[in-house]
């Protein structure tokens, strides 16, 4: 069986774990997703439903873990004393048989610098997202954590120098007016 291959069959085994959502609870997902703070009559009235039934379809969609947690998007460059350094790292693994990336990719998010990990297509297996305190801080959990794990062949260590966007939110803009002027 090939890595490609071993992927799909990793796929193919979580479409049973698949929640089918109906039009008013895909509605609620993506307001929500979009601003968890939405207040549930604000809410209720989006998506045409009675405040009550509002409610129970989200509780419902908690419980079956749609819905997985309720977060704030920070801009830590405006917080004073928060010199932090995020990385992406690709990561080449041999996956294991019989479980495929999942071992070692649970092995990965353990480690409690990591905030994020993904099985990816192309040349590298996963991307791993960490955060420290300085990139000598990340190199350390590299080549002292990451790259020490058994599955793990080779690392790609991609720093992150500026964010412009995250999921959906533009950074830096202010109140600046960015239009060029134009003079007749």
């Amino acid at each position: 069986m090939t890595a490609s291959s071993g992927r799909l069959a990793e796929m193919d085994e979580r479409e049973e774990d698949k929640v089918k959502l109906s039009e008013k609870e895909l509605e609620i997902v993506k307001i929500l997703e979009k601003d968890a703070r939405t207040p549930l009559d604000m809410l209720a009235k989006m998506v045409g439903l009675p405040v009550a039934e509002t409610e129970a379809l989200v509780k419902k969609l908690e419980e079956a873990k749609v819905i997985v947690q309720y977060t704030a998007l920070v801009d830590w460059r405006k917080v004073d004393g928060h010199e932090g350094v995020t990385a992406m790292i690709d990561v080449k693994v041999t996956p294991k048989r019989g479980v495929g990336f999942d071992e070692v990719a649970e092995r990965i998010y353990r480690f409690p610098e990591v905030t994020s990990v993904y099985l990816m297509s192309g040349a590298y297996d996963l991307s791993v997202v960490i955060e420290g305190r300085s990139m000598s801080e990340i190199a350390q959990f590299v080549s002292e954590k990451l790259s020490t794990l058994d599955s793990v062949i080779s690392t790609t260590t991609h720093f992150i120098l500026k964010k412009y966007k995250h999921d959906g939110i533009v950074f830096g803009q202010g109140d600046q007016d960015r239009r060029i002027v134009v003079s007749p």
